[in-house]
């Protein structure tokens, strides 16, 4: 672990865990979307915000605009940018009518607002993001990777041209978004990201990396044998 160069981000929308990651040193940053807001049963968006916040001072922290008029995106992101000094604002590529925020992306990062560009799926959508940001301004593309592999398209290839198109924005960071195994942060070291989210089912498996096959194979077949005993299973003979 100590010798990869992507950094690992905690996506959650779980005060108590988000405290308790904030500890963990593996951990260098936060995101969260209404989703995940919503799911965790949080009402009030702005409070949970500052109360994010006041706990987590000194990592990015990435807060979404939900607004589907890009004037009103833009003054939820003004609001959220003012937030903290930490704060990344998130803005989708694209309204739900499919209009590219490109153009609100390309005013927000020249006033030096820090974007977290998010549900991108194309290199041409990476292309074009990248190329609203301001060189000056600190961003994060991020690449829905996961969601990507869901389709059945190997994402690798696409994250490699991503980093490669994005080298023209050094203060710009891709991001590996929604992966869906431990292997994925090893991909997207291997490829140039700069950060991956993680949630915590698999941040949990980070101790696995290295472990021993022989012996994991082991443990698992003791783990079949102990449920099918506490269960009380039994195959009668004939």
């Amino acid at each position: 672990m100590d010798q990869l160069k992507v950094k690992i981000y905690a996506d959650g929308a779980d005060l108590e865990s988000m405290k308790a990651l904030h500890s963990n040193p593996m951990v260098k940053g936060f995101t969260t979307n209404p989703t995940l807001m919503r799911k965790a049963g949080i009402s009030d968006y702005v409070a949970f915000a500052k109360q994010v916040l006041q706990a987590i001072p000194d990592a990015p922290v990435s807060f979404e605009v939900f607004a589907d008029d890009f004037p009103s995106m833009e003054a939820q992101a003004g609001e959220i940018n003012s937030w903290g000094d930490n704060v990344y604002v998130k803005i989708p590529v694209t309204n739900t009518k499919g209009e590219s925020a490109a153009p609100l992306i390309k005013k927000l990062s020249a006033q030096g607002v820090k974007l977290n560009v998010t549900a991108i799926f194309t290199l041409d959508q990476v292309r074009e993001i990248n190329d609203a940001l301001h060189p000056d301004t600190p961003a994060v593309i991020s690449v829905f990777a996961g969601r990507v592999a869901d389709t059945g398209i190997d994402p690798v290839p696409l994250m490699q041209e991503a980093a490669d198109i994005m080298k023209s924005r050094p203060k710009a960071e891709l991001l590996w978004a929604s992966p869906r195994e431990l292997l994925n942060i090893l991909q997207a070291d291997e490829v140039g990201c700069h950060i991956i989210t993680v949630t915590p089912d698999v941040l949990n498996k980070l101790k696995l990396i290295g472990k021993d096959l022989k012996e994991y194979s082991l443990e698992t077949v003791e783990m079949f044998y102990k449920d099918a005993s506490a269960a009380g299973y039994d195959i009668p003979a004939r």
